[in-house]
């Protein structure tokens, strides 16, 4: 393309001062890389897997420039942000402070395109960002106090944007079209306003949109619906190997929509270059037996989740009854100590899992041992006992102990039902929960509905992973383990409360739960490490004793097939959402086929 004059030159596609990556064996170009997803919405994995940001976390969990040629810090308030010269979106037009600005004035402070106002993110004690555009090359972002999500926010697995391509996007505002040209628009496209026109073609997290332009390494082709996504090389990309070779070396990704269940039969089958989503522990017996036919090598990678299993006790059910038990801390702990996490390890993972609590990792450096065992043996009188001193001495005829309104005591765990490990610890936790008078069901559903049953307060109970990022260190916030999120699924509505300040929701009413929302408070304002990890260790002391999440078993290792032709993928690797952006921190623009 660049002999036949379509595209231009290297030196014209490169910024003046690209962002050089180490490799382990500098590639070849060409090819196309195979990948399975289970829904035509998981095309927005490709900006997780492209991980192309401003800043982002290198494989050592440090942030460190991308995008950006330099990031200035003072006080971890003032953020000084440095642009690479010459750095172009997909389509070849300028990436500048233009892009920056654009989204600052027209697009988040603009109230019919942002309705929600400016995000939470942005926010410090609800005082918004100034932000200044030094020149074509130089932003700046700064807070009267410290911002110490800023940069995490940036780097993480969905990023916060705070940039658009103005030069595409300018073409739907009004502040820059003439209003006829926009009805018309409006019009064509069957939205109801103008605003809602620019918010369906600016969804870079969703790639949705081919025509949008992008700074990832692979751009959309394919406009959805589909079965089968194209995303071909961006040749304004602002990543070189150590040679000087513009990355990505692979041509072409190509996505195939698949059933999720039907998922570890097409791995096995070869029918995928490199593939974990979908796969689980219990298909690694399967997929290594099936390595040499299909040509494809199977490595295990470490988790790092709080839990890979955990049950979430809804404390916002709205059924008054089951409320009274899920915010019972001597419920939730019966419930713990019903559950033989010894029996599930050895019979889901081999006897290779850490059995235990919902809790960090013990690579980081707040692991407490503590943390991960408390309330968590095995001991049916212990649990028996609590629940009689609940006053939950009736049963019916079948040994199933009676609510306080004769109903029996029997648990609805509802699951989005994408994992068989999910439903097969259930079924296990079911028997020995019938030794306690519990009786459990287990109920799988859509992802979507199941977390709007969790929101609604229709949902007693949900099996879900524990905390995302089980490698915290003091600098990293403390808000996954306060209710500061509606998905966090064991609170949805305090978390809400906190994400909405208070517009939707409700406020906590346990001290302990009040108490993480202080301790997490003070965080923000902590001047130094030292107080900032002792706050994180009050915090997940309070986290662990109260069970709020009733973590099983956790650093279960994850299969991940890879092509035996591809190179540049690491054996051994950390699968993570948040941070790590599952394969996105390795960087899947160095790898390369050898044929």
């Amino acid at each position: 393309k660049t002999a036949a004059g379509e595209i231009p030159a290297l030196e014209a596609r490169l910024p003046a001062n690209p962002r050089v990556v180490d490799v382990a064996a500098v590639g070849r170009y060409g090819g196309e890389l195979r990948l399975l997803m289970g829904r035509a919405k998981d095309v927005r994995l490709m900006v997780v897997y492209g991980y192309s940001r401003l800043v982002g976390y290198d494989e050592n969990y440090k942030i460190v420039p991308d995008i950006l040629e330099a990031v200035d810090v003072q006080e971890d308030r003032i953020f000084t942000m440095r642009l690479r010269s010459g750095h172009r979106w997909s389509d070849g037009e300028p990436f500048t402070t233009e892009d920056f600005r654009f989204y600052w004035e027209d697009l988040v402070n603009n109230e019919q395109i942002t309705p929600m106002g400016i995000p939470q993110k942005l926010q410090v004690n609800g005082e918004m960002p100034e932000v200044e555009i030094i020149d074509e090359l130089t932003v700046r972002y700064s807070w009267s106090a410290p911002n110490p999500f800023f940069l995490p926010s940036l780097a993480g697995t969905m990023p916060l944007s705070i940039y658009a391509p103005a030069h595409y996007l300018k073409q739907f505002h009004e502040s820059y079209v003439d209003k006829t040209v926009l009805d018309t628009l409006v019009e064509d496209s069957g939205q109801h306003s103008w605003a809602a026109v620019l918010n369906q073609k600016n969804r870079s997290y969703k790639n949705t949109n081919p025509d949008l332009p992008s700074l990832q390494p692979w751009i959309a082709e394919t406009r959805p619906p589909a079965q089968r996504f194209v995303f071909t090389r961006n040749p304004f990309y602002h990543r070189v190997d150590s040679e000087g070779n513009q990355l990505p070396y692979i041509d072409k990704v190509i996505m195939n929509i698949a059933d999720g269940k039907l998922i570890p039969a097409k791995a096995g089958a070869g029918e995928t270059d490199l593939q974990a989503r979908h796969l689980g522990f219990s298909d690694y017996t399967f997929l290594r037996q099936n390595e040499e036919r299909s040509g494809y090598k199977v490595y295990l990678w470490e988790t790092t989740k709080g839990s890979h299993i955990a049950l979430l006790p809804n404390l916002n059910v709205t059924d008054e009854g089951f409320r009274k038990l899920t915010q019972d801390v001597r419920f939730r702990r019966a419930l713990s100590m019903a559950i033989d996490r010894s029996e599930l390890n050895q019979v889901l993972f081999y006897g290779l899992a850490v059995e235990g609590n919902n809790t960090v990792h013990e690579m980081s450096p707040l692991y407490d041992e503590r943390y991960r065992i408390r309330w968590t043996q095995f001991d049916i009188a212990h649990a028996n006992e609590l629940l009689d001193e609940i006053g939950l001495t009736e049963r019916d005829n079948k040994g199933i102990r009676l609510l306080p309104d004769g109903r029996p005591l029997t648990i609805i765990v509802e699951t989005a039902g994408e994992d068989t490990q999910q439903v097969d610890a259930l079924e296990l936790i079911h028997d020995s929960w019938l030794e306690v008078g519990i009786k459990l069901f287990t109920k799988p559903l859509q992802r979507e509905v199941f977390r709007n049953r969790i929101y609604s307060g229709e949902t007693v109970m949900s099996v879900w992973g524990g905390i995302e990022n089980g490698l915290p260190t003091p600098q990293t916030s403390p808000a996954q383990i306060a209710p500061t999120r509606q998905d966090q699924l064991q609170w949805p509505r305090w978390g809400q409360h906190f994400e909405t300040k208070g517009a939707v929701g409700d406020a906590p009413t346990i001290p302990e739960v009040q108490e993480l929302l202080r301790l997490n408070s003070e965080w923000l304002v902590a001047v130094n490490v030292e107080a900032r990890a002792t706050i994180w260790r009050k915090m997940l002391d309070i986290f662990s004793d109260e069970m709020f999440t009733i973590g099983l078993v956790a650093a279960i290792k994850q299969p991940v097939v890879v092509n035996k032709l591809l190179r540049n993928v690491p054996e051994h690797g950390v699968y993570n959402w948040e941070p790590g952006a599952h394969f996105g921190i390795y960087s899947p623009d160095i790898f390369w086929f050898e044929q």
